[in-house]
């Protein structure tokens, strides 16, 4: 508890009417809490400071002040001798509702031990009772004050900082979705407008009509069945979707044509991976899908065309897509031949696996179609 009571100072020269005139002038009143067991103390404070102009609630206790205590506080004035919650245990948990108000500590114990502790717990000062300086007083509260309004001015400056921030970045994150919105749009478009081109090339030769449709399933799930990711998986099947945009510019009479092609139309046939690749090199988004539209017809022994490419120097979607359309074009009728049935092509892509084809690509997809066929005739016995 509190050994003495504040003891005002002489009035004599008007000093602290002075003091009193200036408060009354202050633009703003500060809301400050008390907490001292010694009645007299607490009662002498906080005339005080009422006559400096601020707003006063007074305790009894550090329990009755942390009840009290609200975030619209400016100053929060303990003693630190009471019973109960002394100054430095309210302290602490005033400190943990992080409102980031001003503490001052005022006892009449003023050993350095507790200056020490009063600093590191965050006090803003320490003042030793009686108070005999009434000028110092006002200006350590004033400045305390002000203080507080600093602390305000820079949280809600970081608020409002974080709440731009918070906007912007919405706003950012909105444009960014609507921009791949629109992009994703687009491929979809731009692809969905390659593929339609195809189609209607294929449905002028009835032999070709359906290919892209079949290769890119086969190649599909040829590609899921050996585990490919996702990505891989769809970067394949646009692929396939536009395989063959280089037959676009390919005299179609040369792919309709019942008969062998002569060197020049055999020439001219070869180059459309490239001129498949030259078609769709302009959109970004399907730089993945240039390589494998190029080399859909090497082999796996690089004696294949364009750029006789092999083995490893081929990825995995090429060498699928390769399978994929070896396959449908061996069980598709064509002008200048009869279509093999589904054994026969099975039959002749495991004679050429290791060569024209990779044997681990072959194994898989023979393996899948005969679980077809199998599961097929299954169904037809239990029907």
């Amino acid at each position: 508890m509190g050994s003495c009571a504040c003891r005002w100072p002489s009035l004599a020269g008007g000093s602290f009417w002075e003091i009193v005139d200036t408060a009354m002038q202050a633009k703003s009143r500060a809301k400050i809490l008390i907490a001292d067991d010694d009645p007299m103390v607490r009662g002498a404070v906080a005339k005080m400071l009422a006559v400096f102009g601020h707003e006063v609630i007074a305790t009894a206790s550090g329990e009755e002040a942390l009840g009290k205590l609200t975030p619209d506080f400016d100053l929060v004035i303990l003693d630190i001798n009471m019973p109960g919650l002394d100054g430095f245990e309210t302290m602490q948990r005033i400190n943990r509702q992080d409102y980031g108000i001003p503490v001052i500590f005022l006892t009449g114990a003023g050993s350095m031990e507790y200056a020490v502790k009063a600093v590191n717990l965050g006090a803003y000062d320490f003042i030793t009772k009686p108070i005999s300086d009434i000028e110092q007083f006002h200006i350590t509260i004033n400045r305390a004050v002000e203080k507080r309004m600093y602390v305000l001015q820079e949280r809600t400056y970081k608020e409002d900082l974080e709440r731009q921030v918070r906007e912007q970045t919405s706003e950012l994150a909105e444009k960014n979705r609507l921009l791949q919105e629109y992009s994703h749009n687009l491929e979809v478009t731009t692809l969905d407008t390659m593929l339609t081109l195809q189609t209607a090339l294929e449905e002028k030769d009835i032999y070709t009509a359906g290919h892209t449709a079949r290769v890119s399933h086969y190649a599909v799930d040829i590609a899921q069945a050996m585990g490919l990711p996702p990505f891989e998986v769809e970067v394949l099947e646009r692929a396939c979707q536009v395989h063959d945009i280089g037959k676009l510019v390919i005299d179609i009479s040369y792919i309709s044509k019942p008969g062998p092609l002569s060197d020049e139309e055999w020439a001219m046939m070869r180059k459309h991976p490239i001129i498949g690749e030259n078609i769709i090199k302009p959109l970004s988004f399907m730089s993945r899908e240039l390589f494998i539209v190029r080399h859909h017809h090497e082999r796996f022994d690089g004696k294949g065309y364009p750029d006789g490419l092999g083995g490893d120097e081929l990825d995995i979607a090429t060498r699928i897509i390769t399978v994929a359309d070896s396959y449908d074009a061996m069980t598709s009728k064509r002008s200048y031949r009869e279509s093999m049935s589904v054994e026969q092509a099975l039959v002749e892509m495991n004679r050429c696996a290791g060569s024209q084809f990779d044997p681990e690509v072959v194994k898989v997809f023979s393996e899948m179609i005969k679980g077809r066929i199998s599961g097929g005739r299954q169904q037809e016995a239990s029907a």
